[in-house]
């Protein structure tokens, strides 16, 4: 099984809230997964960024397997680059395209 989140508020909180959801199913032994990915747009990319509240928590996830997908339009309105970005969180063309694409292979898709 593969999920998706979509994370796109700017309230920490509502933030932390995703990335602990995403880490419970990740550590879910009740439940086979194969991929997780969290797929940020508009404000929440902000625990993405190296100096975002949550950067911490996103690189711990990381390293546990769990992916991360952020928006290239949304880095561009804010004026961000990859290098910007916790390392090891991927840029994509646009986080619904990217929703979309993984709906399409199957994924299912949570907004939390």
């Amino acid at each position: 099984m593969r999920t998706a989140f979509h994370l796109t508020s700017g309230d920490e909180d509502h933030q932390k809230t995703v990335l602990t959801i995403a880490e419970n199913l990740s550590n879910d032994e009740t439940i086979e997964m194969d991929d997780i990915a969290v797929v940020a747009q508009a404000e929440g990319i902000a625990p993405f960024k190296k100096d975002g509240t949550h950067s911490d928590t996103v690189e711990e996830l990381l390293d546990a397997g769990i992916e991360f997908r952020a928006c290239s339009n949304t880095l561009d309105m804010m004026d961000l680059d990859d290098s910007d970005l916790v390392e090891g969180v991927e840029t994509v063309s646009s986080g619904a395209s990217e929703l979309t694409r993984l709906q399409d292979d199957g994924w299912a898709y949570l907004r939390p």
